[in-house]
């Protein structure tokens, strides 16, 4: 029998370790302000209750991937779950990028768990249809959500 080379799908899977109550650091998902401190968001309308809208706006990017041309451009999905100190699940998830078609649909969930010290913030995101641009995304966000957790975390620590 032949071996067959069988890919996973890419995705993302983040967990941080925040010094703040659960509560806090999910505020910081949904209120205006705090998005552009930890995050770069220069528009946002986000709802934190079921059927709530999710869209974050980032500035084009001066840069130009090879793959995705400028990064930036609409994050937007629907919370499908939340709990204010528990996390929440976006549903039909799309990024309409400055240039180019959207990549979509996917899933955000975002879980805190409280400990002793503060909150275990885990992030994931799933969703994928084979071909480049789908995995040069998943290479491209990973290191920017890697970038934006660690400045949550400072932001929620002073």
């Amino acid at each position: 029998m032949a071996a067959t080379n069988v890919q996973t799908a890419p995705g993302l899977d983040l967990s941080i370790g925040i010094t703040a109550p659960p509560a806090m650091v999910m505020r910081a998902f949904f209120d205006a302000d705090t998005l552009g401190a930890w995050w770069s968001v220069t528009r946002s309308v986000t709802t934190p209750r079921v059927l709530g809208p999710y869209a974050v706006e980032w500035r084009p990017t001066d840069y130009r991937d090879e793959v995705l041309g400028r990064l930036g451009g609409v994050f937007r999905g629907t919370v499908m779950q939340f709990d204010a100190g528990r996390g929440f699940f976006i549903a039909d998830a799309f990024w309409l990028p400055p240039d180019g078609e959207p990549i979509g649909p996917m899933a955000l969930e975002v879980t805190c768990a409280a400990t002793a010290l503060g909150t275990d913030l885990r992030v994931t995101m799933r969703g994928f249809e084979e071909g480049v641009r789908w995995r040069r995304f998943y290479e491209v966000i990973t290191v920017g959500w890697q970038r934006a957790l660690r400045s949550m975390k400072m932001l929620l620590e002073k």
